[in-house]
């Protein structure tokens, strides 16, 4: 059994939760720009996420619920899952984006994973606060990871990491394999591997034999 982890938004998903979120409030640009600085490690990821939530603040349930059914799995990603999965391994997602949004790719894809590592967007009075919780804003993927692998008895030196973006970093420098799906400049130089599509990244996963 060999621990898993995928980041979501620009890896396992290229549907961006925040800029759904974004366009449903009006601020989709000045979502982008946060998150484009954010993932090329110019302010910090904590930073970035709190500053995204603040400009959400005050945007419907109903229109975030919405949003979020949006959010899609990129295609040919819920059978990679299924494939690891069936195989024998534990497949995490470790995400800074949203559990909501997570649950609901997963869903449309008739596909899970075995755990789900992700942030939430509270609500009082029917809309969102503008605050964000949850594991992922201070704390780090590679903490995470660690913490997961010795739930499972295993090390993050067995895990493989799947991600591209500067929050990634963290898992993507500990992870016995770090897998780059098509990495910002920033974060390539830390991966083992870069793929640009999800049959390239089967293709890699099954040449680690993980497939077996």
């Amino acid at each position: 059994m060999t621990l898993i982890a995928f980041d979501f938004d620009g890896t396992l998903s290229d549907s961006e939760m925040t800029v759904l979120l974004g366009e449903r409030a009006g601020v989709a640009d000045e979502m982008a720009r946060i998150t484009e600085r954010a993932m090329n490690d110019e302010i910090g990821y904590a930073e970035s996420l709190r500053d995204r939530a603040d400009l959400l603040a005050d945007l419907s349930d109903a229109e975030a619920a919405a949003a979020f059914d949006e959010v899609r799995l990129r295609p040919g990603a819920g059978a990679v899952i299924d494939d690891l999965r069936a195989a024998g391994h534990h497949v995490a997602i470790l995400t800074g984006g949203f559990d909501r949004g997570v649950a609901a790719a997963l869903s449309a894809a008739d596909t899970a994973v075995d755990t789900v590592v992700a942030n939430e967007l509270p609500v009082a009075d029917e809309a969102l606060t503008g605050e964000v919780t949850g594991p992922l804003i201070e704390g780090t993927k590679d903490d995470a990871l660690a913490s997961l692998a010795a739930d499972l008895g295993t090390t993050v030196d067995e895990a493989v990491a799947v991600g591209d973006g500067a929050n990634d970093l963290p898992m993507l420098e500990v992870a016995g394999l770090a897998v780059g799906y098509d990495p910002k400049p920033a974060v390539a130089p830390a991966c083992d591997t870069v793929v640009t599509d999800v049959d390239e990244l089967a293709a890699t996963l099954r040449g680690e034999a993980l497939f077996e």
